[in-house]
């Protein structure tokens, strides 16, 4: 697998060179001159639509990039991703979390954790609320699939991340020990947060603990009555489709949760087999990698005109930006190019009326995905709006200098054909082979996360020495 840099690439300085032509391109001439561009650049896939036609780029940009992820050698890290080979190298690990989701052809493994899973949940008989124990992704990943689909729970759930008191409390409001079970989520069972937390709820009478860890002996001597395995091939932030998502899992139903899977399953598909320049997950990367790295964009919206998926952009903050974050490549040479942008978002509508003024007329260009769910046509409505005023501006010379928007800012819309478990899930598989992919453009390992680790050092450094 190719793990020389990008920049060494011959399709990279095509790139770069082309870019220089579109420094001045504008995207209402784009679509104005071209009625066709609509619907040629779209793609599909899993029941996904995806729209980047509003982008600052044409066919040949497309082209230059597919070069270039060839002499990449995706197509050898994609197989290897897919067949669970190492592709985490600082820590010699696959990450195979496409097999939680792989129904008949899972591993056996994954087929007996699921069984359990399932034998669990539909045992908790006078279980009325659930509340996970977690951080980072242990808590984002249940937690957004839980908010996402709660109206169709069987269960209550309740996700504490923070050791802050105020945030177990207000998990517990009106709660009962009796009729409570805390799911503590640590794959080492040594996460201090989460142990924190799990102390406090013993303090406040607890008396039904599920663990999901691979710290068989430690979660049963803190008073665990059963333990869930986390494979050692799945990265925190990927871990939603294995045990790690049994609170969701256990409040939602197997069969919804089963449903999310199938819809990772349907994106893992077309991930697999569709060709490049239909490969929505793939097109993503690419529109991505070329806004950040060619048209000298840091920064990303995330903008799902959804109520229920307020929480989407807090979890793909962590999944990008965690995942490709990285200031080295394979070789451990420091870069001379851009990888992750930053990315930030909220919930489209209540958002038009706080952070759009600077998307709007702003003095920097913030590429935007706007998160159609079709839940009604007034969110539908305001989605491409908002879309088509970032692309087109208005320039009027009738109106005062302050009423003008410059125009030219590029945005996708990603459809999905409502808010069922399955779109859900082949949403959240469709950003999960994005990154992978923009992690094979920039030559970095997406599936560590050594930044964080100093912190936490020193912070336990800092309470062992009573400062």
């Amino acid at each position: 697998m190719n793990t020389t840099p990008p920049t060494d690439c011959r399709a990279w300085t095509r790139i770069a060179a082309h870019a220089e032509t579109w420094r001045h391109a504008r995207i209402g001439e784009l679509l104005q001159n071209d009625p066709g561009r609509a619907a040629a650049f779209v793609a599909e896939g899993a029941g996904l639509k995806l729209d980047y036609s509003r982008q600052r780029l044409g066919g040949l940009t497309l082209g230059l990039l597919a070069q270039l992820l060839q002499e990449r050698g995706f197509e050898d890290w994609r197989a290897a991703l897919l067949e669970g080979r190492v592709v985490n190298p600082t820590e010699k690990r696959p990450a195979w979390h496409t097999a939680l989701r792989a129904g008949e052809a899972a591993p056996e493994e994954v087929k007996t954790a699921l069984g359990r899973m399932t034998q669990l949940a539909e045992g908790l008989s006078g279980i009325r609320r659930i509340v996970n124990l977690g951080i980072g992704g242990s808590d984002f990943g249940p937690r957004l699939v839980y908010g996402a689909l709660r109206a169709q729970r069987i269960r209550e759930a309740r996700f504490v991340a923070s050791p802050d008191p105020a945030a177990l409390a207000g998990a517990l409001e009106g709660a009962e020990p009796d009729s409570t079970l805390f799911v503590v989520v640590s794959k080492t069972f040594t996460t201090a947060e989460t142990l924190a937390n799990a102390q406090a709820a013993k303090r406040w009478g607890a008396k039904h603990f599920i663990a999901v860890s691979n710290n068989v002996d430690a979660a049963r001597r803190f008073g665990a009555a059963e333990v869930l395995p986390m494979p050692e091939w799945v990265g925190g932030r990927y871990s939603l489709w294995s045990a790690a998502g049994f609170a969701a899992f256990a409040a939602l139903g197997a069969a919804r949760f089963g449903e999310l899977l199938a819809g990772a399953r349907d994106m893992d598909w077309h991930f697999a087999s569709a060709p490049v320049p239909k490969n929505l997950p793939v097109l993503m990367a690419l529109i991505g990698t070329w806004n950040v790295n060619f048209l000298g964009c840091g920064t990303h919206a995330v903008l799902p005109y959804a109520h229920a998926l307020r929480l989407l952009p807090a979890h793909l903050q962590q999944l990008e930006m965690e995942s490709n974050g990285k200031r080295v490549d394979h070789r451990g040479e420091e870069l001379a190019y851009a990888t992750a942008p930053v990315v930030w978002g909220a919930e489209g509508t209540p958002s038009q009326h706080s952070f759009h003024q600077l998307l709007h007329q702003g003095t920097q260009v913030v590429p935007a995905d706007f998160i159609d769910a079709g839940l009604d046509p007034l969110l539908s409505a305001n989605a491409r709006a908002q879309a088509d005023a970032l692309a087109l501006g208005t320039q009027d010379p009738a109106l005062p200098p302050h009423r003008r928007h410059p125009g030219n800012r590029p945005s996708s819309i990603l459809a999905l054909p409502g808010l069922g478990a399955r779109a859900l899930g082949a949403l959240l598989a469709a950003w999960e082979h994005k990154v992978f992919t923009q992690g094979v453009l920039w030559n970095i390992d997406s599936f560590d996360q050594w930044g964080v680790e100093l912190g936490k050092k020193l912070a336990n450094d800092l309470l062992k020495g009573g400062r």
